[in-house]
């Protein structure tokens, strides 16, 4: 079974809902490596001081802003970790709109979020209560080294979160040519739009994913298979190879937090990671380590 990216909560007023945050696809590319050709050895990327065309050791390397042309200002650990938020595996719900109100181009990667053992029922209770008012909610979450805008959305048994993107990562499609105006400045008859109406409704069906497939990626994979089959195979030279998930909730009074959280209209805040706590400055193979038991932890929220 798949782990969790993180187990944390799903907050909205003054509730607090245990959830583990899985994703909600699978990679399907075929990976490619590059071989050198004369003896088919892999070919790897190196880090080169673009100086001296020395290999730079990873313990030598900074992260650094390029603020003008060849000018640099050096960032220390300390730095990036004081811009993180504090509140890490936390889903924090900020306000509900509209299902229909968003457009396509701010949804970007989906994910679902399983509730915690004993918490069916807060988590029943938000999905229920956004398919009924047919609305979406908009929140903030950090998964790894990022915040991100989302959306918990409801779909079936599933409360969906879809990241999404800012406004400030999208480019206005006013900024390009685009042929503004009624059909007519276009010598478009009534006839044709008829026809091109008739046309879509001929071709319109209920959507069904299932019938859509990725036939390049078909084609490419029966090319591999012959491949494998034929004298095309080639070995290269051997290559040295540089919480508690069972989280509980107490039996709360969903009632009286739902009239404080409208009386208020406040959260109350999750509990600070552990991870946020941390120093600043830790090793490569200590922040590796805490990477994958953070997906581990589960917290008890009320």
């Amino acid at each position: 079974m798949a782990r969790p990216i993180w187990s944390g909560t799903l907050s909205f007023g003054l509730l607090n809902v245990p959830v583990s945050l899985m994703s909600g696809q699978r990679a399907t590319d075929l990976h490619f490596r590059m071989l050198d050709s004369r003896n088919n050895t892999p070919v790897r990327y190196e880090r080169l001081n673009a100086d001296t065309g020395e290999e730079v050791p990873w313990k030598d390397i900074v992260k650094a802003f390029e603020y003008k042309k060849g000018n640099y200002v050096v960032l220390k650990p300390e730095d990036i970790a004081s811009a993180a938020p504090d509140s890490h595996e936390t889903v924090e719900v900020e306000s509900f709109v509209d299902a229909d109100s968003i457009g396509p181009e701010y949804f970007e990667k989906p994910y679902v979020l399983v509730p915690g053992k004993k918490a069916e029922k807060g988590y029943v209770l938000l999905r229920e209560i956004l398919k009924r008012t047919h609305k979406i909610g908009i929140a903030k979450v950090v998964i790894r080294t990022r915040q991100y805008l989302s959306a918990v959305i409801p779909k079936d048994d599933a409360l969906m979160l879809v990241l999404m993107r800012y406004p400030q990562e999208l480019i206005d499609a006013a900024d390009y040519p685009l042929p503004a105006g009624s059909p007519s400045k276009y010598r478009i008859s009534s006839k044709e739009m008829d026809m091109a109406q008739s046309l879509i409704q001929s071709m319109s069906m209920d959507w069904n994913p299932e019938e859509y497939i990725d036939e390049f990626r078909g084609k490419l994979q029966r090319v591999i298979e012959k491949r494998l089959k034929s004298k095309g195979v080639v070995t290269p030279a051997v290559e040295e190879n540089l919480g508690d998930e069972d989280a509980t909730t107490n039996v709360v009074d969903f009632m009286a937090l739902l009239q404080q959280s409208l009386n208020n209209k406040h959260r109350t805040p999750a509990k600070k990671s552990t991870s946020a706590k941390r120093a600043p400055k830790r090793s490569t193979s200590s922040r590796k380590t805490s990477s994958k038991h953070r997906g581990k932890r589960a917290k008890t929220a009320r």
